[in-house]
């Protein structure tokens, strides 16, 4: 049953459309909306065009007639080559001019001998490892370098170290006088920490404090293979600021070698595996 109304279909019968309600009674052509129902001898209408019956007008098609075993496509009668085998054939050569002739023949290309079972093996070119060489010709710092280096440190130094125990009297309101009244302890460990950290702190950063600035020289590790402008780490620039106290003590005997040494390398370079070279 088709609804007039909201055109709802359904296939039970009733008095009223199960979707908008509307009463079939009201229609005045109710048997027009009665869907009939098909046996199957109707004509097939527009539709007959795509039936696969051979009582159809459906046209000849190779694929539903026919036999089905036979193939869609039928090769050739003779088999064309591989596509590897056709090569065009060779150009003939063009005769050549007197310029032609006089230049000489290129090499030919090289190829595989695939016919043999020799192949042509090309030796390969021995490369040697890359291998630090050291640079040659860094001289060791002379020694008057070194003496006006440490001379210029020393005036530094001792100005700084001054000018803190002037104002540490300052603070405390003691004259000059009275300097061995403050704590030794406390004031020489600072002034040590101030001087080692100066050392220090000048060689790890550009291997060269403010004399050795002056002299012209720097330090840098006592590798053969280091360059002038390497810089010494940290840890070894505070071993060399340490060894200084070593090199001091006994009654500065540390120093000699950097003035009579083949190398110079002093008491606290051997510590700390450094030297001196000109910068």
């Amino acid at each position: 049953m088709k609804c007039p109304k909201c055109q709802y279909i359904s296939f039970d019968s009733g008095e009223r459309c199960r979707n908008c309600g509307y009463e079939f009674s009201l229609s005045p052509d109710l048997a027009v909306d009665d869907l009939p129902i098909q046996n199957g001898t109707e004509p097939l209408g527009p539709l007959d065009d795509f039936s696969l019956h051979e009582s159809s007008s459906t046209p000849n098609l190779p694929l539903f007639h026919g036999d089905p075993d036979a193939p869609l496509v039928s090769p050739g009668a003779t088999p064309r080559a591989p596509l590897a085998v056709r090569r065009p054939a060779p150009a003939a050569p063009r005769p050549r001019g007197r310029r032609e002739q006089s230049r000489p023949e290129p090499d030919p290309e090289p190829r595989l001998a695939l016919d043999t079972a020799e192949f042509a093996v090309v030796p390969q070119r021995e490369t040697s490892p890359a291998v630090d060489v050291p640079e040659p010709g860094i001289p060791a710092a002379p020694v008057g370098a070194r003496l006006l280096a440490g001379l210029v440190d020393l005036v530094l130094l001792g100005g700084i170290d001054l000018t803190v125990v002037y104002f540490t009297l300052k603070i405390c309101e003691l004259p000059f006088a009275q300097v061995l009244e403050l704590p030794a302890a406390p004031l020489l460990s600072f002034l040590a920490l101030l001087n080692f950290g100066y050392i220090a702190t000048f060689v790890a950063a550009g291997g060269q404090t403010i004399g050795k600035m002056a002299a012209g020289i720097r330090v840098i590790p006592a590798d053969p293979a280091a360059h002038a402008a390497e810089r010494v780490t940290f840890g070894h620039a505070l071993v060399r600021a340490a060894g200084y106290l070593i090199s001091t003590l006994p009654a500065g005997l540390g120093f000699v070698p950097a003035f009579v040494g083949r190398d110079r390398r002093a008491l606290h370079d051997r510590l700390a595996d450094t030297r001196v070279v000109k910068a």
